[in-house]
């Protein structure tokens, strides 16, 4: 019974330290429109939740694009201007997304429909959590098929 006892303490105390608080990831998704991508429609994302109280509001660490597209995407790259809060401050930043290599193979993980490609914009600044992201494309077309999600991600 004694065995048992110690062998119960130990195990809480060893989950009871693994729960600290460790520090969060924030990302927000966003469905791009089934008939295209306007050239003038910008995306807005919002890293966390606003309505948490808890939430830090600037980071040190790391911005990450990432996109979701259709094999019927009719291009090798995407050109995107992505613009987002600093410390006082805006960054803006021209992103070349490659998502296939030169013999029109897909580079972003994924088979069949959909692949995912990701970017690390910055890979350590101060992010105000609770202001937007904007994204938008600056393709040399009106209407830009076959992307289908945006998506923002603070680690």
């Amino acid at each position: 019974m004694r065995l048992l006892t110690i062998v119960f303490t130990i195990t809480t105390l060893l989950l009871v330290a693994s729960c600290g608080r460790g520090e969060r990831d924030y990302s927000r998704w966003a469905e791009v429109a089934v008939d295209g991508w306007a050239y003038g429609d910008t995306l807005r994302l919002i890293p966390a939740d606003t309505t948490l109280i808890d939430n830090d509001s600037l980071v040190n660490r790391r911005l990450t694009l990432g996109v979701v597209h259709s094999s019927s995407y009719p291009y090798s790259n995407l050109w995107l201007e992505v613009t987002y809060p600093g410390n006082g401050h805006s960054y803006r930043d021209t992103v070349n997304l490659t998502l296939a290599d030169v013999y029109g193979r897909w580079l972003g993980k994924g088979f069949g429909a959909s692949y995912q490609m990701e970017v690390t914009l910055s890979p350590y600044t101060d992010i105000d959590l609770t202001r937007p992201v904007s994204v938008r494309h600056i393709m040399r077309l009106d209407t830009l098929r076959g992307i289908e999600r945006l998506g923002i991600a603070v680690k």
